[in-house]
This record gives C-alpha cells, sequence and structure tokens, in this order.
C-alpha cells in the first residue's frame, strides 16, 4: 500500500518555534512493494485551532521536497495542522493523507513584552591575550577560582489559576542560559541561545512548557553562563568578547480553556544570586562545582530565596530572531573504556574515542573532598597524560567538591565542554572503575543520513573518524577545532560542505550560520575568514595591510574562505533543493564576487608593481585576483617540513595562483546561481567574466611545459579540477602533477583548498590506480597514516603523530580534510547527485579496483538512496540498488560487463553499460572479463556488513 511518511516542515519533524511566515513542505513516498513511482499530482492543506488556514486543491506536480505554498503566510505564534496527499503515475485515486504538524513562533517585534534584566553580579574580569604577538608570551599564573565569577541564578513566582491548555516559554540570554520550572529543566537543549554576532542579531528559543506547569505557586528558575558572549572563547582565549555583565529575557505565554491568556515576563519581580553551587562556568576554561552548597530544588515554590536580591531592569539594543535549526543536546554517551595507570603515575580515563563533550562519573568521598578532571586527547610517546591544546584559558579541567553523600553522588558539568578522549583524574577517592565514568557528547542534533562501508576495514575507519569530527564541531556553528579556537573558519566549512551534507542533515544548521555570515560582511563585500567575528579579532581591520612577507599573516578575508557564501548555499541546493537558500544569500554573495572584480581591476601581484605592462598584459592581470594576499593552498604538508617550515609557505608560493583560481571558480558558481534563481544578465555578466579569467590564466600561469607556479601539487590539482586548464595544455598539466606526486614518494601533497579535488583529479584525468594509491598510502602525510596511528577523528596536521611517534600539540580533532569522505561515498559507494535533492541521481561504484566490495545510503530528500556491491575473486559482480520513489537512477556498468542479469524495477535492459531505473530495488549480476586494474593489492575481503 503506497503511503506517505516522514512529513517535515523546513526540513524538521513537527518544529515547535518556526522561524518563517512562509513554511515549506516534504514528505517521502512509501512504496511498499510498487516500482516506479513518480508523484503526478498532490494536495494540501493548512489548519490551526480557528479552523481551515489554507487548502491547495489538487496541484498537478512532481514536488514533494520543499513544497511553498502559494499565498499562505503563517501568523506569528501559532499551532498548525498540516495534511498531505498525492498522486502517483496514472492512479485516479489518491494516497491516504498523511498528518503532522508545526507551531511558529514570535516573529514579530512587537509581541515581544518583556524586559532585559540583569542580576547583581560582578563584572566579567579582563582575561587573556589582547594581540596575537601577546598570545605567544602571555603567562597566566591566577587560578580560575581567582578569576571566574559564580553563575547568577534567578527566580520569578508566578501564579497560574487552572491547568493550561498551552503554554510556551520564549527565551534568549547574554550567556547562555539553562531554564527550569518547578524543579525540571524545560528542554533537553543546552549551550542556548547558541554562538551569535551578538552585536547583530541574537536567536531566541521557543520551548512547550504546558506540562511543567502547576495549579497554583509555579517558580521560573534560569542560570546564567559566560558562555560565548562574555567567556574565554578563540585561540587568544580574552574574555569580554560582546560585554561583562549576563543578561536574560523571557516571556511565558499561557493559554487556558475558552482562549484565556495570560503573560509572564521577566521584569522587576525577578530575584538572583549568586551563592549557588556553581562557583564558576566557562567553555574552554572548565567548570567548579561544590556540592556541599544545599541547594537541591531552588528552582521551586518551597525554596527558599529572602537572601536572594532584585534584578535591575535595563534597556539593550539587541534585534530577536527566532532560533533557525536544530538544538545543542546530548546526543552519545560513550563508557569509558579503561583506567590506564600512566608511566608517571597517574591515573588516566580512556574512552576510546575522542569527542566534544564532558564526563558524568560517581564518586563517593568524604565532604569537602575536591576531584579534578582535566581533558586532552592524546597520551604522549611515553604514555603519559599530554596536554596538546595550549594557550591562555585552554585549561580545559573540572572540579568537584563532594558533599560527602555516603550513597554516592554523580556530577555532569552543565555550562562547558572540552574536547578529549583521556581525562586525568586527581582526588578521586578510593578506586576508579570504568563504569564510574561516561563521556558525554554534546552537538547540534543533526540527523544522520549517511552511511559507508568497504570491504576494507581501514576506510571504514577513516569514515567514521570524518563523521566523529563533524560532529564534534558541528555545535551551534561549524567550527575548525572543539578545544582550542572553537572558531567558525569559512574556509573549513567551505571545502567540507559537500561531505557534511551526505552525512548529515544539515540544512536548516548551515542557513543559520550564513545568516551570522551575512551578518558580519563588511560594508566593501569582504566575507570575514572567521564568522562570527570575534570582536576581540577587529584589529586585523585597523592594522597595516597584510604582506606575504609578513611572520604570521593576519587576514580579514581570503580566497577561497570568503566563497563560502556561495558555494555553501549551491552545496545545500544540490543535496537538498533548497532553492530559497540561495536567494537569501545571493545580495551578500554578490557583493563578494564584486570586491573582487573591483579589487582585480584596481592591482597587481605585488611581484609587478614596478614592471611596465603592455596593454594586453594589463587587462589580462585585471580578469585575475592575484594582488591581494591570501592563505594559498594552506598547510600543503612539504612547507611544514625542513629547517625553513613555515605556515608561511604555502600562501607565499601559491597565494597569487590559488586566488585566480577561485576566483574564476566563484564566477562559475555565480553564473550557475544566478541562472538558478532567474537572474540571466548577471548569468551573462559572470559566465563571461568567468571565461575571461580562464583565458587570463592560461596565459599568465601555464607554461609551454604545463608548469604552473609555486612547484607544488595543489595548484595543478585545482586549475584541473576548475576546468582552467586549455586542452592543448592538459596533458602536460597532468603530466607534471604525476611528476610531483612520484617526487612525494607517491604521497599527497596538497593543502586546505586542493585536497578536496585530488583523487578526482587523477580519476577524471586517466589516473586511477595513481587515486587509489594516495587513497590507501599508509605513510605520512596520507590519510590511513592517521588510521594507523590509532586516529578517531581527523586531525589538524597530517603529522600530528610524526612518524618517530612524537606527539604534537596540535588539535587531534579537524574536520577539514576529511572531505574525502565525498569522494568515498561516490566512487566507492557510487552514489552520485545529478539533479537538486537527488531527484535524478546515478550509482557507478568502481568495482575494479583494489576493494572487494561496499556498501552506502544516504537519506536523500525522497527518501533512501542504497548500493550494496561485491566482487568475487572470478571476477563475478553481485550490485543491489534501491531507489526512492518520485526519483530516477542511472546504474553504470564497467565495459569489461558480460553476463548481465537484471531484475527489479530496471527500465530496460543494459545498453551501453547503463540502466535507467525509476524507484524500486534493482539486482545486477555480471563478470568481469578484464582484470581488476591492480589485482595483487586488493584491499580487505568480501562485504559482510548486514543488510
Amino acid at each position: 500500500m503506497i503511503a506517505l511518511t516522514n512529513l517535515r516542515v523546513e526540513q524538521m519533524e513537527r518544529p515547535i518555534g518556526l522561524w518563517t511566515r512562509h513554511p515549506r513542505f516534504s514528505w517521502w513516498i512509501d512504496a511498499g512493494e510498487e516500482t516506479g513511482l513518480i508523484q503526478t499530482a498532490y494536495e494540501l492543506e493548512i489548519e490551526h485551532a480557528g479552523g481551515a488556514a489554507w487548502r491547495t486543491g489538487r496541484i498537478e506536480s512532481r514536488d514533494s521536497v520543499l513544497v511553498a505554498v502559494e499565498g499562505f503566510s503563517a501568523r506569528s505564534a501559532t499551532a498548525y495542522r498540516w495534511r498531505v496527499r498525492c498522486w502517483v503515475n496514472a492512479a485516479t485515486e489518491p494516497t491516504a493523507w498523511a498528518e503532522s504538524s508545526f507551531e511558529t513562533s514570535l516573529l514579530d517585534a512587537e509581541d515581544w513584552r518583556a524586559r532585559w534584566i540583569e542580576p547583581r553580579q560582578l563584572p566579567v574580569r579582563p582575561d587573556g591575550a589582547a594581540t596575537f604577538a601577546e598570545l605567544f608570551s602571555l603567562r597566566i599564573d591566577t587560578p580560575p577560582e581567582e578569576r571566574l565569577l559564580p553563575t547568577p541564578h534567578l527566580r520569578q513566582r508566578f501564579r497560574v489559576e487552572e491547568q493550561p491548555v498551552r503554554a510556551r516559554l520564549y527565551a534568549t540570554a547574554h550567556g547562555i542560559y539553562h531554564a527550569e520550572i518547578n524543579g525540571a529543566p524545560v528542554s533537553d537543549e543546552i549551550f542556548a541561545p547558541g554562538v551569535e554576532s551578538y552585536d547583530i542579531h541574537l536567536s531566541f528559543q521557543t520551548f512547550d512548557v504546558t506540562d511543567r506547569l502547576a495549579v497554583g505557586e509555579n517558580v521560573l528558575g534560569v542560570v546564567l553562563s559566560d558562555g560565548w558572549y562574555a567567556g574565554r572563547v578563540g585561540i587568544l582565549g580574552s574574555s569580554r568578547g560582546y560585554g561583562e555583565t549576563l543578561q536574560a529575557l523571557w516571556q511565558l505565554e499561557v493559554e487556558y480553556p475558552g482562549d484565556r491568556r495570560e503573560t509572564v515576563t521577566s521584569d522587576g519581580t525577578v530575584v538572583s544570586s549568586t551563592d549557588g553551587p556553581v562557583r564558576y562556568a566557562d567553555l574552554a576554561v572548565g567548570e567548579l562545582y561544590d556540592a556541599r552548597i544545599a541547594w537541591d530544588g531552588w528552582s521551586t515554590p518551597d525554596f527558599d530565596d529572602t537572601a536572594w536580591e532584585p534584578v535591575a531592569v535595563v534597556h539593550a539594543e539587541q534585534s530577536l530572531l527566532p532560533f533557525v535549526g536544530e538544538p545543542v543536546r546530548r546526543v552519545v554517551e560513550v563508557p569509558a573504556e579503561r583506567i590506564v595507570r600512566t608511566p608517571a603515575g597517574e591515573r588516566v580515563v580512556d574512552f576510546g574515542q575522542v569527542i566534544a563533550g564532558r564526563v558524568r562519573f560517581r564518586v563517593r568521598g568524604e565532604r569537602g573532598s575536591v576531584v579534578r578532571l582535566e581533558h586532552s586527547e592524546v597520551l604522549d610517546q611515553h604514555g603519559d597524560f599530554f596536554a596538546n591544546i595550549v594557550g591562555p584559558n585552554k585549561d580545559q579541567t573540572d572540579v568537584y567538591i563532594l558533599r560527602g553523600d555516603p550513597e554516592g553522588e554523580t556530577w555532569e558539568p552543565a555550562f562547558t565542554f572540552h574536547g578529549f578522549r583521556y581525562v586525568r583524574i586527581q582526588g578521586f577517592p578510593g578506586d576508579a572503575n570504568p563504569e564510574d565514568f561516561t563521556a558525554v557528547v554534546t552537538a547540534s542534533d543533526l540527523p544522520v543520513i549517511g552511511h559507508l562501508e568497504t570491504s576494507d576495514a581501514r576506510l571504514n575507519r577513516l569514515h567514521e573518524n570524518v563523521r566523529w569530527s563533524q560532529r564534534a564541531n558541528f555545535l551551534s556553528i561549524p567550527t575548525d577545532c572543539p578545544q582550542r579556537e572553537r572558531y567558525g573558519w569559512t574556509g573549513d566549512l567551505q571545502v567540507f560542505a559537500e561531505t557534511a551534507a551526505t552525512n548529515m542533515s544539515v540544512g536548516p544548521f548551515l542557513t543559520r550560520w550564513l545568516r551570522i555570515v551575512r551578518d558580519d560582511q563588511l560594508p566593501d563585500g569582504q566575507i570575514m575568514n572567521i564568522s562570527p567575528s570575534p570582536p576581540q579579532l577587529d584589529h586585523l581591520l585597523d592594522g597595516p595591510p597584510p604582506s606575504y612577507d609578513d611572520a604570521i599573516m593576519l587576514l580579514a578575508s581570503s580566497a577561497g574562505w570568503g566563497d563560502v557564501i556561495a558555494l555553501a548555499p549551491l552545496v545545500l541546493f544540490e543535496h537538498f533543493g533548497d532553492r530559497r537558500v540561495l536567494a537569501e544569500n545571493y545580495p551578500a554573495m554578490v557583493a563578494w564576487t564584486q570586491y573582487q572584480i573591483e579589487s582585480a581591476r584596481c592591482g597587481v601581484p605585488p611581484r609587478l608593481l614596478k614592471a611596465s605592462l603592455t596593454p594586453a598584459e594589463r587587462e589580462r592581470q585585471r580578469a585575475l585576483w592575484n594582488n591581494q594576499p591570501n592563505f594559498g593552498d594552506w598547510l600543503a604538508p612539504s612547507t611544514l617540513r625542513g629547517p625553513d617550515a613555515s605556515q608561511m609557505n604555502a600562501p607565499r608560493r601559491t597565494g597569487e595562483v590559488i586566488g585566480s583560481l577561485y576566483h574564476g571558480h566563484l564566477l562559475d558558481a555565480m553564473a550557475r546561481i544566478a541562472d538558478i534563481l532567474d537572474r540571466p544578465d548577471d548569468r551573462d555578466r559572470y559566465a563571461a567574466r568567468a571565461r575571461a579569467a580562464r583565458m587570463a590564466f592560461a596565459e599568465e600561469y601555464i607554461d609551454a611545459d604545463g608548469v604552473i607556479p609555486g612547484g607544488l601539487q595543489g595548484p595543478y590539482v585545482v586549475a584541473l579540477a576548475f576546468d582552467f586548464v586549455p586542452e592543448r595544455k592538459k596533458a602536460a598539466v597532468v603530466a607534471r602533477l604525476i611528476e610531483l606526486i612520484h617526487e612525494a614518494e607517491d604521497h599527497l601533497d596538497t593543502g586546505f583548498l586542493s585536497v578536496a579535488f585530488l583523487l578526482d583529479a587523477l580519476w577524471e584525468n586517466g589516473h586511477r590506480d595513481l587515486a587509489y594509491t594516495l587513497l590507501l598510502q599508509d605513510t605520512a602525510p596520507s590519510w590511513l597514516y592517521q588510521v594507523d596511528r590509532g586516529a578517531t577523528t581527523m586531525w589538524e596536521g597530517w603529522e600530528a603523530i610524526t612518524p618517530d611517534g612524537t606527539v604534537t600539540d596540535l588539535s587531534f580533532n579537524h574536520y577539514a580534510f576529511g572531505c574525502v569522505d565525498d569522494w568515498l561515498y561516490r566512487r566507492l559507494g557510487g552514489l552520485q547527485l545529478e539533479s537538486p535533492g537527488y531527484r535524478e541521481s546515478r550509482v557507478a561504484p568502481d568495482v575494479e579496483g583494489p576493494l572487494t566490495g561496499a556498501a552506502a545510503h544516504i537519506d536523500t530528500p525522497y527518501g533512501r538512496l542504497a548500493s550494496r556491491w561485491s566482487r568475487r575473486a572470478d571476477g563475478h559482480v553481485e550490485m543491489e540498488v534501491v531507489v526512492p520513489p518520485n526519483t530516477t537512477t542511472t546504474i553504470e556498468l564497467p565495459d569489461g560487463a558480460r553476463n548481465i542479469d537484471v531484475h527489479g524495477a530496471a527500465a530496460g535492459p543494459a545498453r551501453g553499460g547503463r540502466i535507467r531505473s525509476g524507484s524500486g530495488v534493482v539486482t545486477v549480476a555480471y563478470d568481469l572479463t578484464t582484470a581488476t586494474r591492480d589485482p595483487g593489492k586488493e584491499a580487505g575481503s568480501a562485504l559482510t556488513a548486514p543488510r
């Protein structure tokens, strides 16, 4: 029986607090045993408590993803029910109705009646480094308990005269907040309101608290902590980024039978105290909890608050927006694997997995005993605890003072998280057992939609490492690492976006972050390298112009980094069919592109400043954005080795070329986006400049022998990937790239902006075997070197643990180099996107390479697309493909396929190595009459994972 399932509004299931008046609706078609289903029409109805709000009638359309309802405008703070049914193929009768719901948040500034309140508190003290120069010399000797402040607790009493039918709490803070009603948390969300550019916009949350209220007296309690607003975040570890005092705002809307309403707001009736058990809390430093302070039930009516002080009502110029996307939650629990006694004699808990989160533990001991938990991602080469995250206020240490309960006590910090696998425990009474410790993973609660498994266990571990790093760094915003900087580096996300959108449902999450990126955009169009752009780094805009001669080049924006404003929305359109995200970001991407165009027109690279250029040469330079310093192919491995090793080597050697290539790539993307948005004049203008950039690049940077300046693999890879190499020069350029790879003893030497394209550049230019050689390389630098060294996440540097075993102080949780996961899905699993949202797909796994099997699936906006294949030693291949309803796919078979046997939902016999298929399960079996490309190096055994 055909039915509609997985009903979503703005890509979320039954959202409350929806942020838009114009929601879009999506659904899956459950085909049952039917095959080849295509939706031909749908009907959608929306209603609220007052009755029907909108009926579309029958709409002749195949659309089932992010369907807008023309003419419908949702009301603020309103609950809606909606239902949908559809017609498929030639059916005259529709499916049964499928029903769901959504609820809007406060959508108008006039909806807010609450006042900002400020509890009695000391101002957050200035702390951390003020500049990068101070970063490397600053020593902080004062312990945290003498510098950090206790968390303010706030209470508001109110009465409820009868049982409400509906109650919603809208809340936010300057700082992070935790809210309770009558002793129970209002939700499982943590770290609200999340990371923001607070000086521009601030998100607020919507909580359903109907079941939290009781007839009679009630108490709303809120705890505030420094968080991202005033805490010691970022590489400088400096405090007071947006303010020095914590504030809160809330509005409780209560509805009673008979449509009677009552509103409770933050105001002067609230009282506060800083005498509670949380003596300090900081996202990076850690948390100190004194359990001797008996505040159980502090947010209940019976708690004695007579000593608490009234708050101040304050004025705050703050633009408020409903929170977009999934909240941060505790998403996974990881039990401790073992407790080791290190050679130094210390007790260290090993959780077996690097995560972002904190530890919950059980302990029993004397009152006043102090337990310290220090967190790190790695042990040193001797097996001792090693603090790999260094810098001001990077303590990553939690402290618990026991109350002395003879039955034992359990604690988990509430206002901090750390990057760690290992925890050094000090002061723990008696024996410590693994079952006493649990690592709690904190992350934005994004649905996992992709999975991959191959016949090579090392590649499976690599895939898992990528997902773990994505989970750890997708916390409110996409960050570079979850311990040292926690910055929203735009370049990291730009190179990782394809993988991110394949592994997880990141649409609303990245939509919100892109709004923050727009908030931070400079008036001249520059997109910042970091977003939110912390005020602590504002000095970068006031200093002298950056130069490749700088020891540390401090840039506000850069080629390949700022391009995220166009490339990430394009990825969201491709993977999730979201056209609106393109439109929302289009003005910002136009401004960024125009900034590059104007910059290119007005300048030349430093090497040509004194040159006498002909008119033709000057015109060529105007088509190349090569005059402003940029990070180039950042962190290319060879530039970090030897006596002259420096992070600046890659920018100096590749910046000019990479800037020109990414400028052209951005123009290509803009032409495509303009076409999607029906802007033909913009499309033609960007396409014409892209053609000029290609011609200029080939003339300026590719000589007759195919040599591109810089002497590194990255520029060759990017030039090939972006189609900047004329056909007449392609063979020479490819040959030179192959030479560079062989000179590196068949190792990659690609940095941030090229590594994502490395394997495809080889694959598509006739060097598939070499692509596999690099993928399966197990000595540094390589992906599997990390795996063989025991990595459980992606590393910041290819040799974060050097070949001689030395452990460096780099981050062991950076997702950027995990962009290879996208290649694994496409080439090994075979799942390839052909049209937005996978409405059209291609399944083309490489069955002739060193692997003997793979399985992959992606939960697309239409349903699950999956493939599974295995190859026997005699060359017999069996494949199963699952195609979701309302989509079609093309299954590509290798040229050597013979004796082809097709069953299931295939549209017809294989012709030219291709099978066109509609929805359903397609099974294909065939024999390979040609030998595999590398039969002596088969990776692993046949796939045995369960279906």
